[in-house]
């Protein structure tokens, strides 16, 4: 095995903290993971890994030698991308994680074109709402929606999410337009009950740089975005949803915009990567492109407020 992958699956472990896990992650035997660890330490002449029947940590050594491990790899990676400019030369894997609502209403359809565009390349794309750990999980980036609690990933902030207030025409000719968040009280709103809590949202906007927020009240109550739009769509209550979420609807008429100066903070968007020097190129031109995507679905010129 060349020194590179050595220090591939070396990185990994030390990430994961697992030999499993990381030749889970690189889809290779956990024998030759295990292999490829005593390979490199006798080739260094000391003990990187401290084993146990229960886990694996790094030595003092190991924590020295991983930063020249990351450091190598990634000089080693930029070189190489030096050469491989070209669509057609990118090659490799990228392991990507999610929100599904975003995952499926805006990346999959797309991806089609991204592919066609980078035969060499192929993406594991991940979605899910739960928060994961991308060392452990071998994932090469997560894109967040929401503050982050990350300190040790590198972050790219994409930008700020509108969350938009809706209702359906059907719901807004038998109410009324509501002109202030003061007329909710005359309203009726889809309710959103936290899936981990049960804890009923307030509706919040800001005011004179402000976070302002009341109860609302209303005769539905789901615990997911899908059952939010559903119930939105079918003139059951006015909704807070993300511009993902309710931009098509929008701008078919299916929901129309209301409270446009009203609305809650925006989420910030964050891709974030492990800590790492050098971004692989085939990382770098999936993220460019996912960047590009999200711009397009997300923040959105033509529903500014």
């Amino acid at each position: 095995m060349d020194r590179i992958d050595l220090l591939r699956i070396f990185i990994r472990v030390a990430e994961s903290g697992s030999f499993t896990h990381a030749s889970d992650t690189l889809q290779m035997p956990r024998s030759t993971v295990s292999t490829a660890i005593q390979e490199l330490e006798n080739r260094l002449g000391t003990q990187l890994l401290a084993r146990t029947t229960r886990s694996v940590r790094l030595t003092d050594d190991g924590q020295m030698f991983q930063q020249t491990a990351l450091r190598l790899l990634g000089d080693f990676e930029e070189a190489e991308n030096q050469f491989r400019l070209h669509s057609s030369q990118t090659r490799g894997h990228v392991r990507v994680n999610l929100p599904s609502r975003i995952g499926r209403l805006v990346v999959a359809s797309a991806l089609p074109a991204f592919l066609e565009q980078y035969p060499g390349l192929d993406i594991e794309l991940g979605m899910t709402d739960r928060s994961i750990n991308l060392a452990e999980d071998g994932t090469d980036c997560v894109l967040r929606v929401g503050p982050l609690q990350d300190s040790s990933l590198i972050g790219r902030r994409l930008g700020l999410l509108p969350v938009f207030n809706v209702a359906s025409p059907s719901y807004l000719e038998r109410f009324g337009i509501p002109r202030t968040p003061y007329d909710l009280s005359a309203h009726q709103a889809v309710l959103y009950a936290s899936p981990s809590t049960g804890r009923i949202e307030a509706w919040e906007w800001e005011q004179d740089g402000r976070e302002e927020s009341r109860a609302v009240q209303g005769r539905v109550t789901v615990n997911s975005a899908e059952g939010a739009v559903a119930c939105c769509l079918a003139g059951l209550g006015l909704a807070q949803l993300p511009a993902y979420d309710v931009l098509p609807h929008l701008r078919r008429g299916e929901l129309v915009d209301v409270l446009p100066q009203w609305r809650a903070a925006p989420l910030p968007m964050t891709l974030l990567f492990p800590h790492r020097k050098h971004l692989s190129h085939r990382l770098e031109v999936f993220t460019d492109w996912l960047t590009g995507l999200l711009e397009q679905h997300c923040f959105p010129d033509d529903f500014r407020g």
